[in-house]
C-alpha cells in the first residue's frame, strides 16, 4: 500500500514538474507578428530619453568607455544579486547590431533574450510591454545610429541562474500589464503623460510597492514604496500638488526640467537625479504632459 502511495506521488510530481516547466517555457513573437513599420529616429531618441536607457546600459566608470554609451558593465545590484546591463550599441558581435527586430522586441517587451532566456526583471520589460511596438522599433532604430563598441556582457552573478530564469517563463504570466491607452474623459496632454510615465518612463518600477512575489501591487500604483536596490524607501507621486510638495503643474513641469538646478533639491537624491536629466532632453509639451498626469494623481 505505501509502494503504491509513494509511485502515486511520484508521479504527480512527475506531472506538475513537467506541467509548470512546459508552462514556463520562453514564447518569443516573430517577424510575421510585427506590423508593417517605418522607423522614427527622431521618435526612438525621445523613447531613448524617456526609458532613461543610458541610466542603467552605461559602463563601468574604471572601464574607461565613453560614460555617454550605452556599452553596458555597470555593475547593478538587486536583491537576487548582482547584474550587469549588456551593450546597446550596434557592435555586431557584443551589441545589438546581428538583432533582428522580432529578436528586440521580444527582449523589450517580453524579457526574452536571442537565445531565449528569460530576462531578470530588474530590467523592466513589463513597463516596457505597455509601449506600442512602434516605439519599441524607433528605438532600436535610434540605438543602430550610435557608434558600435564593443563590450561583452558579464554574467548576472545570481544564485542557481537557470533555474530562477525559467520560474520567471511563470512570473511573467501573472506579472504582465495590459497596454496603456487613451482615456476619453482626459485631455490630449494628460493621456500622453500617462503613457510616458507607465510606459517607456516606467515610474511604477520604483514608486509602486510589490508584493510577496515582487509583483508590482497595482492598487497602490505610484504611491511608493522600498528602494529596489534595498536601501530606503521610494516616495509617493501621488498627490504632489495637494501635499504641496509643487504648487500647480506648471512647477511641478518645471522641476523636471530643471532639476537641481532651478533648485528643486528633493529630485536629485536616491536615483532621481539620473531620471530628470533624462526627462530634461524631452521636448517642452512631453515635460509638462508628464506634469499633468503626475499632478492628477491623488
Amino acid at each position: 500500500m505505501k509502494k503504491r502511495l509513494l509511485g502515486a506521488v511520484v508521479i504527480i510530481g512527475a506531472v506538475v514538474a513537467a506541467g509548470l516547466f512546459f508552462a514556463s517555457a520562453p514564447r518569443p513573437i516573430d517577424s510575421a507578428s510585427l506590423p508593417s513599420h517605418v522607423a522614427n529616429v527622431a521618435n526612438g531618441e525621445l523613447i531613448y530619453h524617456i526609458g532613461g536607457c543610458i541610466s542603467c546600459h552605461h559602463p563601468a566608470k574604471e572601464s574607461g568607455a565613453d560614460m555617454s554609451l550605452p556599452s553596458g558593465g555597470a555593475a547593478f545590484v538587486t536583491p537576487i544579486g548582482t547584474l550587469y546591463p549588456p551593450n546597446l550599441t550596434p557592435d555586431t558581435t557584443t551589441g545589438i547590431g546581428a538583432w533582428s527586430d522580432a529578436a528586440f522586441v521580444n527582449a523589450v517587451q517580453h524579457g526574452l533574450s536571442p537565445s531565449g532566456e528569460h530576462y531578470i526583471p530588474a530590467f523592466p520589460y513589463i513597463s516596457y510591454g505597455r509601449m506600442t511596438i512602434e516605439d519599441v522599433l524607433d528605438l532600436k532604430a535610434y540605438l543602430k545610429t550610435l557608434p558600435a563598441i564593443v563590450s561583452a556582457a558579464k554574467p548576472a552573478e545570481i544564485p542557481f541562474p537557470w533555474l530562477v530564469r525559467r520560474g520567471l517563463g511563470l512570473w511573467k504570466q501573472v506579472a504582465v500589464l495590459p497596454p496603456v491607452t487613451n482615456d476619453p474623459d482626459q485631455s490630449v496632454g494628460w493621456n500622453r503623460g500617462a503613457y510616458l510615465v507607465n510606459g517607456p518612463g516606467h515610474c511604477a518600477e520604483c514608486h509602486t510597492p510589490r508584493n510577496v512575489a515582487m509583483m508590482m501591487d497595482q492598487g497602490n500604483a505610484l504611491a511608493g514604496g522600498p528602494h529596489p536596490e534595498g536601501r530606503g524607501k521610494v516616495p509617493s507621486l501621488r498627490d504632489l500638488i495637494g501635499r504641496q510638495k509643487y504648487k500647480d503643474v506648471d512647477e511641478l513641469a518645471a522641476a523636471l526640467k530643471e532639476g537641481e538646478e532651478g533648485f528643486f533639491d528633493d529630485l536629485v537624491s536616491g536615483g532621481m537625479g539620473e531620471v530628470q536629466q533624462n526627462i530634461a532632453k524631452l521636448p517642452d509639451a512631453d515635460i509638462h504632459a508628464i506634469a499633468e498626469y503626475l499632478g492628477s494623481l491623488k
